[in-house]
């Protein structure tokens, strides 16, 4: 799975490869992907806990279809392709078992974690990043062994970046 990245803070890839990654991965709403997690979590620990009549099973897949909506819509490129290619609709022929349901959700809810742990490694990856050029800047900044008095001597007379 290529990891998915939030729209903002994200670093900037210099090719077009990158751009498009971007455009490919990126998720569109990040809060209210949590709140359906935690949403299909609890349904799936209520499917879990008793035992379903036909009626009630009706409900938890019009609910699931729904929420399959809602997830297409807060994701975009490859991430919402992945997402209809993992899931499988249910049989048009009646209402699902216990076991689909459980099944379906507890499907839904891995895809779900997985795509949190993606988007906690890009954030992390970001942060290093950010802090080795942190580093890079400081290492540059000042010979080896340079109090903050000599970095003034030492960067009077250079010109700006700019100029």
């Amino acid at each position: 799975m290529e990891h998915p990245h939030m729209t903002e803070g994200e670093p900037e890839r210099p090719d077009a490869e990158g751009a498009r990654h971007r455009e490919e991965t990126q998720i569109e709403q990040p809060g209210k992907l949590l709140r359906i997690a935690v949403m299909v979590r609890e349904m799936l620990e209520e499917v879990r806990r008793a035992p379903l009549d036909e009626d009630a099973r009706g409900h938890l897949t019009r609910i699931h279809e729904r929420v399959m909506q809602e997830l297409r819509s807060g994701l975009s490129g490859s991430l919402a392709e992945e997402l209809e290619r993992i899931t499988l609709p249910f049989d048009g022929d009646g209402v699902p078992s216990e076991a689909e349901l459980r099944i379906a959700h507890a499907q839904l809810l891995g895809w779900l974690e997985g795509l949190f742990q993606g988007i906690q490694a890009a954030i992390a990856t970001q942060q290093m990043a950010m802090a080795s050029q942190l580093e890079e800047m400081r290492r540059r900044a000042l010979p080896p062994g340079a109090d903050p008095k000599e970095r003034a001597e030492h960067l009077e007379g250079r010109p700006g970046q700019y100029l």
